[in-house]
Formats: structure tokens, C-alpha cells, sequence
């Protein structure tokens, strides 16, 4: 209902010509922000987090749009934004008041922007709202506030990557924002994640792995979080499928594809779940990635979740073996799923890859999914050898077999694949992969039979080439 103003004419603050655009439906994610938002207005939800990528329009949507509306619904409304410069916080508080000031905003609403208070970074609206915007580290003081924003409080990556700053950033937010909030005050942070120690990511608890919804803080507050990833993974806020892309209408899939060449820019900025340089079980540059596959001998491993209700992920995986040994991690399929589902996806790829056999781990797990796993064969007519490892209760001596092979630059993986869970192995939340790849690198390393050998048998000819007759006089030669 209103123009929402996007690129400026010219770069001064007094001037107030923009372009604008008015949109007759709104993309899914952002119905989902301004729905967020409205509940944030409402009181609803006090504290809200929102991680999206570059050019989703986050930001247009909270500062521009939702910031004028807060004010105006409502007299007497403070408002305090803040960014990591204070030009950027002035460029989006000259946005919104040039949203207070037009057409459309006054066939809304009764009020106006003040004359007495209309300056990019501070204005306020004739019914007694005030806004106020400036740098994180500027010393945001003065105000008090009903609402708070936090909007990319983090410039790029050289701030990012610095311990001093990421503290500087936390301390303004502890001590120069939160104590502007009046009670009942609301806040919230939109930003595009940089670091796994960045701002959101120093409140959310250490084992925070993507997760939207209701996340208790290590700040002692309770965070509404909605995080969207360019690329849907499961358990996605919009009901994508796992592999569909953020805003189709808007960005085609090739427009995603650049990005996917460095993966810690893709796991942070557009998945919203940065990842460490390095981790101590296993380290990035170890890991490989493969453009085309060779002709490969296909095996499957499976790290099932038998246990209702504990967050576990079921994972199945594909791999190869090329002629010099070295393990291509293939395909596969993760989820949160009851056995029913799980079974199907996996006898999905038997049937697409037809591996030489699949394994698991023995003991409780195997007694528990391998009747169900036999009698779906069977009815699907889809078989595979399925073998099952001894059960080993540590999970990093299970794992060296795998790391063994990764550090030796035997291990390559699908372009763009998250390798978070094996930086942040043995310390993360999550590590169904790592107890997926583990299997695969046991198999290979213990020689296991049912792993096609590399080498011609050294058993005599005679065992597996000869002549014989049968009790019915029938001549037979076994090959």
C-alpha cells in the first residue's frame, strides 16, 4: 500500500528524491518478515532475530517499511537504529522519513513528520514518535526506546574476522543499546552472519546449528529467530525442499552459483551458518572437491536416528572408489524423519546407484532398523548387502580411519557441500555426518570383505577354475 523507497537520486541527506517501488504481492519470505514484525509491534515477541543473504531485502523491509508504521500506529513510540556505520544507519533513516513524507503514508495515517525534528539520523512524526539512528560503536545515548534495530552490525570480513572488534561490537550492544530499551522495550537484530562469534552468534547458545524458532540466549533472553539460507536445508521457515533456492521469482539459480565457490562465503553469508577456518578433528583444506566423477565402484553408509525426540538426524550417503582409492562423497539424503520415511529415501538410492553394499553400525542400531530395512527390500524388490560394523563407543576413535584418509587428500566432496559438522567435530551439537563418513573410512581401512579388492586374488587358480561331474554324470566346468 505504500512506495517503498529504494535508490536515492543524489547522495544528500537534505535532498529527499528517491526512486521507489510498489509492489502488488509480497516474496513468501517476506510475508514471513512482516508477520514476524507484526508480532514483534503486538508484543507478541519481544526479541526477534532475522538472518537472510545479501539482496533478500531485510533490511528494506525492518528499517524502512516496519519503522515508519511502529511509529506512527502508536504515539510516543522511540526508536533507536543502529548499524556498523553511522553513514548507513543516516542513508536507511533518510529512507524512512522519505516513506513519513509520502502520498501514500499520509492516506494511512493521520500523522506527519515534525518540523521540528527532520534530520536523516533523528526525526520524529507529530504524534509525539522519535527516531534516531547511528553507528553501533558511535555511542548511541541520549534516547530511550520502545523498539531497538540492529542492522548488519558487522561491516565486512576484516571486521569480522577480528576478536577486538567482535568484542567492541558486543560490548556497545550490552552496555550502549540494551540499556536504552524502556521495559517491555523490543528488539531486533537483522543481519547477514559473517562469523560464527559474530554479534548473533555470541547470544545464540554455542550449539546453535541453524535452527528457526523459539532459541533460549546466552544472554538470559528468549529469541524468536527466523534464519533463511539462499539454499533450503531441512526443517526450512518457508516449507521449501531441501536444494530449493531463496526468492526464484526474483533470482534466477545460476545468480547463487558464484558464490558457491568459496565455502566459508556460502556457509556464512548465504546459509547463515558460518563455519571455523579450521577445526581440531579436521581442517578445510583437507577436503576436495570433485567436478566430474570418474567410473567409480558406489557403496552406501547410514547413521540412523532410532531414538524419538532427541534431534538427531538420520543421514545416508553415497560414495565411490576410483581406481587409485581415492572416496568421493557422491550423494545422499539427511532428515528428521520417523523410520517410514527414512527407509524409502534410502532404498531410493540403492535403487539409483546399486552399491556393492551398505553399512552400518552393529549391535543395538542394527537389531533395531535392519528387520524393518530386510522386509522393505523385499517388497520394493530394491537388495543390497548390508553390513554392520562392530559398535565403538568413542566417536573420535571411530572417525580416524575417515580423517586418516582426509588428511592424506583422499576425500572429495560435491561442490558446495557444508563441511560444518566435521570443522566443528568432536565439540558441535551435530555429528550424524561425520558418524556417516566414519563408517565408509573403517570399511576401507579394515579391509572389509565385502569392499571389491584393488588387487588380483593370490588364491590358486584351481580353487576357483575346474572341472567336475555330478552324481547325475553331468559335466560341469566352474569359473
Amino acid at each position: 500500500m505504500v512506495e517503498i523507497p529504494t535508490v536515492p537520486v543524489t547522495d544528500n541527506d537534505d535532498e529527499d528524491r528517491f526512486h521507489t517501488l510498489q509492489l502488488k504481492e509480497l516474496a513468501d519470505h517476506h510475508a514471513l518478515l512482516c508477520a514476524a514484525l507484526q508480532d514483534v509491534a503486538d508484543g507478541k515477541e519481544q526479541n526477534l532475530m532475522v538472518f537472510m543473504p545479501p539482496g533478500s531485502a531485510k533490511s528494506t523491509y525492518v528499517d524502512v517499511v516496519f519503522v515508519p508504521w511502529f511509529m506512527a500506529r502508536l504515539p510516543k513510540q522511540n526508536v533507536i537504529l543502529t548499524s556498523y556505520g553511522s553513514d548507513l544507519a543516516r542513508k536507511q533513516g533518510r529512507r524512512a522519513r522519505q516513506l513519513v513524507k509520502s502520498r501514500s503514508f499520509s492516506s494511512l495515517f493521520d500523522c506527519r513528520l515534525s518540523t521540528e525534528s527532520s534530520a536523516a539520523d533523528e526525526w520524529s512524526l507529530t504524534n509525539g514518535s522519535e527516531y534516531m539512528a547511528g553507528g553501533i560503536l558511535s555511542g548511541v545515548t541520549g534516547n530511550r526506546a520502545d523498539l531497538l534495530l540492529v542492522d548488519d552490525p558487522v561491516k565486512g570480513r576484516e571486521e569480522a574476522d577480528s576478536e577486538t572488534i567482535r568484542k567492541k561490537i558486543r560490548a556497545a550492544y550490552d552496555d550502549d543499546l540494551t540499556t536504552r530499551l524502556k521495559p517491555g522495550g523490543r528488539q531486533v537484530i537483522i543481519q547477514t552472519r559473517w562469523h560464527e562469534d559474530d554479534l548473533s552468534g555470541s547470544i545464540l547458545p554455542e550449539d546453535w546449528n541453524g535452527e528457526s524458532g523459539i532459541i533460549q540466549g546466552r544472554d538470559g533472553r528468549r529469541w524468536r529467530v527466523i534464519c533463511l539460507p539462499a539454499q533450503a536445508t531441512d526443517g526450512d521457515p518457508l516449507g521449501r525442499k531441501p536444494g530449493e533456492y531463496l526468492w526464484p521469482e526474483w533470482f534466477p539459480e545460476t545468480h547463487w552459483a558464484p558464490f558457491k565457490v568459496n565455502q566459508r562465503t556460502w556457509s556464512a553469508l548465504y546459509q547463515q551458518k558460518p563455519q571455523p577456518d579450521e577445526g581440531t578433528f579436521f581442517q578445510r583444506s583437507w577436503f576436495k572437491e570433485w567436478e566430474t566423477r570418474p567410473d567409480l565402484r558406489y557403496y552406501g553408509s547410514s547413521d540412523y536416528a532410532v531414538t524419538d525426540g532427541d534431534g538427531d538426524y538420520t543421514v545416508h550417503r553415497i560414495w565411490g572408489i576410483d581406481a587409485g582409492g581415492q572416496l568421493y562423497r557422491v550423494d545422499g539424503w539427511r532428515g528428521q524423519a520417523t523410520s517410514d520415511v527414512w527407509i524409502e529415501k534410502k532404498l531410493d538410492l540403492i535403487a539409483k546407484y546399486k552399491p556393492l553394499a551398505w553399512f552400518g553400525e552393529g549391535g543395538v542400531i542394527q537389531k533395531a532398523v535392519e528387520p524393518m530395512l530386510k522386509r522393505r527390500m523385499i517388497e520394493r524388490k530394491t537388495f543390497c548387502r548390508l553390513e554392520w560394523l562392530p559398535s565403538v563407543h568413542d566417536k573420535p576413535t571411530r572417525a580416524r580411519s575417515f580423517q586418516a584418509m582426509a588428511a592424506s587428500g583422499r576425500v572429495l566432496f560435491e561442490r558446495g557441500a557444508d563441511l560444518g559438522e566435521f570443522l566443528s567435530f568432536p565439540a558441535g551439537k551435530h555429528d550424524d555426518e561425520v558418524d556417516t563418513a566414519s563408517l565408509i573410512g573403517r570399511a576401507i581401512d579394515q579391509a572389509h570383505p565385502a569392499m571389491v579388492p584393488t588387487q588380483k586374488t593370490s588364491k590358486p587358480r584351481d580353487r576357483w577354475d575346474r572341472k567336475f561331474e555330478d552324481s547325475e554324470g553331468t559335466n560341469w566346468r566352474t569359473i
